[in-house]
């Protein structure tokens, strides 16, 4: 008996040991991080959290960029960091933030992406319907407050802008946020794409607060303008790279094939978590705790062990649209400055059909269209500079840079995807 009691209490001592909470990560982007408090430590050790590690950030651009197998998990770790940089930043400025709010906001942009379904935006394009990852991220985040008994409560109030102090959702949500600092520097590392290469450090420390709005002060304005340079050039040399369009649009394509599958009650190999999903109709009305709960569960190995099974479904279009993405056969894209002609778009699809006997209502998954928009500014939600007069300007106004306007200007790209004659045979 005293030999049993010594063994349990000397568990507990290892116990003890092993989840000492203050934890120091290293990050490739900026060095050490600290977590810094328990609680924090103790949402990233939730497994809501954990499954982070699982969702690329960047969906299939590895395709594209061999080196962007990040996570959401680096993703959320480094915005957490900044967001300690951006309070202390703001706290040397005489803008009182107190604990509470400071851990408030760490907690609120750790968050910020937990919502994310496998492989990032394809799920909420095919069988989840009608519900956004941030709307999932604000269902995990009450979930997790009552296990957390009420600790997030004030991180969920400034998630959603109901705080009384509005430039605090800024720093989660605006046109230069925690959110944006991060990733654009992070996705530019992992692709290796340098225009994107933006001074986070800079950023936060040019930034204040004046009437309540998160400002940047005049002598940051050269870091903004190139901020806004790096978000457009990366969009177009990254985000809407014309391979990440056709591997993201045929990712989803096989998604949807698969749900309509489902729904004729056809046998498909898949996880039982990805099953549910695929055999249910998913959508914002529906969205339980138990939906929930096996949304916890969901993440890009269940859907890309389950394509490597389609590849030999007896289906043929979803063993195809397997195959193609698998070994990286992807369609042929076309991108072009207008719309594509009704002409061209018939010729094309009389090739397919006579060709590689294509049936007609098949034809939308290996042939499809549509547009992109990349706009680096948006005047309406400005970025606005705090100039030595204490005077607020909006950026475009107050840089002497002539881009800075046309980067305000929506640009739309149309594409066209059809199949190589080699992939269907």
């Amino acid at each position: 008996m005293h030999l049993l009691l010594l063994k349990i209490e000397d568990f507990n001592i290892l116990n003890k040991q092993k989840t000492n909470k203050l934890k120091i990560l290293n990050d490739p982007i900026y060095g050490f991080i600290t977590i810094p408090n328990s609680l924090i430590f103790d949402i990233i050790e939730h497994r809501y959290f954990q499954r982070l590690r699982r969702v690329t950030q960047m969906g299939l651009s590895n395709l594209v960029y061999p080196g962007a197998n990040h996570t959401r998990f680096h993703h959320a770790i480094g915005c957490m960091h900044l967001m300690q940089k951006a309070v202390s930043v703001l706290r040397t400025k005489n803008i009182e933030i107190s604990n509470d709010e400071a851990n408030a906001l760490c907690i609120a942009i750790l968050l910020h992406d937990i919502g994310h379904g496998a492989f990032s935006h394809a799920l909420e394009h095919s069988i989840v319907n009608g519900i956004s990852h941030e709307e999932i991220s604000l269902l995990f985040m009450k979930k997790l407050n009552k296990e957390f008994k009420g600790q997030l409560s004030l991180a969920i109030e400034i998630f959603e802008g109901k705080y009384h102090r509005g430039f605090f959702n800024q720093l989660i949500s605006s046109q230069l946020d925690v959110d944006r600092l991060d990733y654009l520097k992070r996705d530019s590392f992992y692709t290796g794409v340098t225009e994107g290469n933006i001074s986070s450090d800079r950023l936060i420390t040019m930034m204040n607060v004046k009437d309540d709005e998160l400002v940047i002060e005049q002598k940051g304005i050269y870091s903004v303008e190139k901020f806004l340079i790096a978000r457009r050039l990366m969009y177009w040399q990254v985000y809407l790279h014309k391979t990440c369009i056709v591997a993201e649009n045929m990712l989803v394509k096989v998604l949807q094939r698969a749900k309509v599958l489902a729904k004729q009650n056809i046998e498909l190999p898949a996880s039982s978590t990805l099953k549910y999903f695929l055999y249910n109709s998913i959508t914002e009305e529906n969205f339980t705790e138990k939906t929930l709960e096996i949304f916890s569960r969901l993440d890009d190995y269940d859907v890309l062990s389950a394509i490597k099974e389609w590849m030999f479904h007896e289906d043929i279009v979803l063993s195809n649209l397997s195959k193609m993405i698998i070994n990286r056969h992807l369609l042929r894209i076309e991108i072009q400055d207008k719309p594509f002609s009704e002409k061209y778009k018939e010729k094309i699809k009389g090739n397919l059909q006579n060709e590689l006997k294509i049936a007609e209502e098949n034809l939308h998954y290996f042939m499809f269209l549509n547009s992109v928009v990349n706009q680096a500014y948006n005047t309406t939600k400005p970025i606005k500079i705090l100039t030595k007069k204490g005077k607020l300007k909006d950026i475009a106004k107050a840089s002497d840079l002539l881009n800075i306007k046309a980067l305000s200007k929506p640009v739309v790209k149309y594409y066209f995807c059809y199949p190589k004659k080699f992939l269907l045979n």
